[in-house]
């Protein structure tokens, strides 16, 4: 069902590919990045408007927040902790050395505090042109607390969405490339996933990017060059779509006091002059009502 739902821009950052957003409900604010170099980590508490940015000379790709306040950052070659009080970002973890040819990208963390973090093939030149992808490398890690990297998945185009039913037993994992969100088995004590099925895969509405999960098991899945985000029930089903005042939308997250706002990061890259006029607002920060509450995104155990 289209939904004309009000969309909010609330920052005009012109990102390049804005990505990796999160809340952090205990100081209530947004973070999120500009992955493409030079990549850039965004936080804004919407209630002050108080914005900081830093810049950083490799992607950075996905974020979770830790226990201890800095910020686990996913990049191009691997891990790494941001420090945000210095600004110092500090290699920690090498992911997937031994496919060079690959990069991060998406990731989140499951209940128990283990990151999932999906690689695929480098499709950024040096100087942030566009490069083919022309095969599905990518592989899906869990990372343990300790830095223990175990491959979970492999095969995969480009690696995105990585969330969670509720209930905890149903792991959703999308590979935008081949159009589809996957759907497994999650056992949460042992980080273990099975009896991979297709949620949803239509074609309608452009390659499914980032995702979350609402109270009520809906999956929300940014729509790259679809200019909307989707709404998509336990069954696979298209419960919504909402338009969105950008083309290539990129990922989604719940926020707010309540929980009860989605933001939306987009792109603006490589998009010819006609399409930036049409849309003058990508690569902005986005928000809206999405009339249900979700779950803020869980912390890194280490």
């Amino acid at each position: 069902m289209m939904m004309r739902t009000p969309v909010t821009c609330l920052l005009e950052t012109k990102d390049k590919l804005g990505e990796g957003c999160f809340w952090d409900a205990a100081t209530q604010c947004l973070w999120w990045l500009d992955l493409i170099v030079p990549s850039a980590i965004h936080r804004l508490h919407p209630a002050s408007g108080a914005y900081r940015r830093w810049q950083f000379d490799e992607h950075v790709t996905a974020m979770a927040k830790r226990r201890d306040g800095t910020i686990l950052v996913g990049s191009h070659r691997g891990l790494n902790i941001l420090d945000p009080e210095t600004g110092a970002l500090r290699s920690w973890v090498d992911i997937d050395p031994e496919t060079p040819g690959n990069r991060g990208n998406d990731g989140a963390c499951d209940a128990k505090g283990r990151f999932w973090f999906g690689t695929m093939m480098n499709n950024i030149g040096p100087h942030g042109e566009d490069v083919a992808i022309t095969a599905p490398t990518g592989k899906l890690f869990r990372i343990d607390a300790d830095g223990t990297a175990t491959v979970m998945e492999t095969g995969v185009g480009v690696s995105n969405g990585p969330c969670w039913s509720p209930d905890g037993k149903t792991f959703y994992f999308t590979d935008s490339m081949a159009q589809v969100i996957w759907a497994y088995d999650f056992d949460v004590d042992s980080g273990t996933i099975a009896n991979r099925r297709v949620l949803n895969d239509t074609k309608d509405h452009g390659y499914p990017d980032g995702a979350t999960v609402d109270a009520q098991g809906c999956v929300w899945s940014a729509r790259w060059e679809g200019a909307c985000v989707l709404r998509i029930d336990p069954k696979g089903r298209i419960d919504r779509v909402v338009p969105m005042p950008a083309r290539r939308v990129t990922n989604v997250c719940f926020g707010g006091a309540k929980l009860d706002t989605l933001y939306v990061t987009t792109a603006r890259a490589h998009l010819p002059e006609e399409e930036l006029r049409k849309r003058p607002l990508q690569g902005g920060i986005f928000c809206f009502d999405p009339k249900v509450t979700g779950f803020e995104k869980h912390a890194f155990a280490g």
